[in-house]
């Protein structure tokens, strides 16, 4: 089967702290656990986080490997388009979760959005845009 527009798109990172990560994105963000897998020790295997929206058509998977550091740039950006103002609530749920509030390297997004750094200095952008006219 071809990829389509209704083909499911993971986005895959590696994270230092699982914990934080999902600290970050499921207590500040709001998405839910998807799913968990713990190495235990195993040669070979993962810890893992898999997190998102129940009826979105992605989601965020999270790895802990302790070979691999994330290297995120100012330009790895995850946006979501909220068609409406950034609640500071919002913002302020970030913080408190591990996020940092960052100017952005691109000022379109701070123009249309908010951009907050995760625990793993991966960005979330947070736009006042929708889809449609971004």
């Amino acid at each position: 089967m071809p990829a389509t527009g209704q083909s499911h798109i993971r986005i895959a990172r590696p994270s230092r702290d699982l914990a934080s990560a999902e600290d970050f994105w499921v207590g500040g963000l709001g998405l839910s656990v998807l799913f968990r897998s713990e190495s235990a020790g195993q040669p070979d295997k993962h810890d893992l986080l898999m997190v998102g929206w129940p009826d979105a058509s992605w989601h965020l998977e999270l790895v802990h490997d302790a070979t691999v550091e994330p290297r995120p740039t100012e330009e790895d950006l995850l946006v979501v388009y909220l068609d409406e103002q950034v609640p500071q609530t919002l913002i302020s749920r970030l913080e408190a979760h591990g996020g940092k509030r960052v100017q952005a390297r691109n000022p379109y997004w701070d123009t249309w959005g908010t951009s907050i750094e995760d625990p793993d200095g991966y960005r979330l952008v947070l736009s006042t845009r929708n889809w449609t006219n971004s």
